[in-house]
């Protein structure tokens, strides 16, 4: 489980400036993915990285600057080189949002090839 305390930061804001007071879909889906990686996390070796493959949110109700909102993520998927969670995201009893996440497991040397190309 991860809890996310959720600040001023967390909220929706654009170049337009701050379209409402609650968690972000963005900033949600943020720390949805980081729940989901704190499996990978423990899985990598020391010459390994995980890189997000896919993220999907169903956003179902507000939280508040100030609350603690708790992430349960669930491995849904796994093998060595990929994983997928699926997880709730509750103010209390209250279900914030639901979604899945992916991850794929590279070398770290893969990673520096493909960001090398990609420059």
């Amino acid at each position: 489980m991860y809890s996310h305390v959720v600040t001023q930061a967390d909220v929706a804001e654009f170049e337009s400036g701050v379209v409402h007071p609650f968690y972000a879909t963005f900033a949600l889906g943020r720390d949805a993915e980081w729940s989901g990686r704190l499996f990978v996390l423990d899985m990598l070796d020391n010459d390994e990285e995980g890189i997000g493959t896919f993220l999907n949110v169903s956003h179902a109700s507000p939280a508040l600057v100030g609350q603690t909102v708790e992430f349960l993520a669930t491995i849904i998927e796994k093998d060595r080189a990929k994983m997928a969670c699926s997880f709730e995201a509750r103010v209390g009893e209250r279900l914030i949002a639901t979604g899945t996440t992916g991850q794929m497991i590279l070398k770290k040397a893969q990673v520096a090839s493909i960001e090398e190309k990609a420059r």
